[in-house]
């Protein structure tokens, strides 16, 4: 067996940088969750994947200008919901221990950033954040090729596809980011709910939507999802349901590093992530991704 498909996963970019808990600001949690997969199955290896990707990274970030890994301090967690080599977890279970999870280490002062597996896994960060930040709202910023707003699909509430409707159930502003791919429901509710998305065609020919974003966003608390295939597929490949269009590397993380400037981010994750044969390319754009927002928030709190 490969070592990227190992049940052993690698710290973040790498051991020698690996902090002790109790001194680490960050903390990677890896979530290789996958149950509900409807097209491209795999996403259950993405956190293995870019941890093992995460090894090539440069520490030091030539646009921060610092060595972050070294100066902040990164600790990987142990996995969780792990239903690699067949292992079966029921859609409350696996909500239960990451809600539980991220509880404990936001309690513990850790910005936690998730790492999965299939989208579904963020109805339980986000309730954990939710019940922590009880009485400071918080806008569910999205980055996604789909709305995700159905009510079931497949005949599970839980399904990847539904994730942001329970997210919108929980009372919870959002703003979605990049859509490209609705059903006649998701279209129906967005309407009838005058939700605030930001439509990849539109995003392509109105230079001004960064500023659009931001004016739309009315908390200063802010928590980020970033399905990859919200990104250009011809840079981020693989992904269980790749999209046509979507966000380049530059104004992707343009958008991410202003709205750490501007705005408190309880935390981030980052889904969908499936590798394919014979290519890195996916898993080491989604590692620096991750790089990214570790610098960002740095930046930010003045780490």
């Amino acid at each position: 067996m490969s070592t990227i498909y190992s049940t052993l996963l690698l710290p973040f970019i790498g051991s020698e940088i690996e902090p002790d808990y109790t001194t680490a600001k960050v903390v990677i949690v890896p979530i290789p969750y996958e149950a509900t997969t409807t097209y491209r199955r795999g996403c259950v290896n993405g956190p293995a994947v870019l941890l093992n990707a995460s090894q090539q990274l440069e520490c030091y970030d030539e646009e921060l200008d610092r060595e972050t890994g070294l100066e902040v301090g990164i600790y990987t967690h142990e996995p969780i919901a792990d239903t690699r080599n067949g292992k079966k977890i029921t859609p409350l279970d696996m909500l239960k221990v990451t809600q539980e999870t991220v509880e404990k280490l936001v309690s513990d002062g850790k910005f936690v950033i998730a790492i999965g597996g299939e989208h579904s896994i963020t109805n339980g960060i986000v309730k954990a954040y939710k019940k922590l930040y009880f009485d400071e709202p918080f806008t569910v910023i999205q980055i996604d090729a789909h709305g995700d707003l159905r009510y079931e699909y497949e005949g599970s509430i839980y399904n990847h596809a539904c994730v942001m409707r329970r997210i919108f159930e929980m009372g919870l502003p959002m703003v979605q980011i990049g859509i490209r791919a609705i059903c006649k429901e998701e279209a129906d509710l967005i309407k009838d709910k005058n939700l605030t998305v930001f439509k990849a065609r539109e995003i392509a020919i109105q230079p001004d939507w960064m500023e659009r974003v931001i004016s739309s966003i009315q908390t200063k608390n802010v928590f980020l999802t970033i399905d990859l295939d919200g990104i250009d597929p011809t840079l981020i490949p693989g992904v269980g349901t790749p999209e046509p269009g979507g966000l380049n590397w530059y104004s992707l993380t343009t958008f991410l590093r202003r709205i750490f400037e501007l705005y408190q981010v309880l935390g981030c994750d980052i889904m969908e992530l499936a590798p394919i044969t014979d290519s890195v390319v996916s898993e080491f754009t989604a590692a620096k991704l991750v790089y990214k927002l570790v610098g960002y928030q740095a930046l930010a709190q003045d780490w």
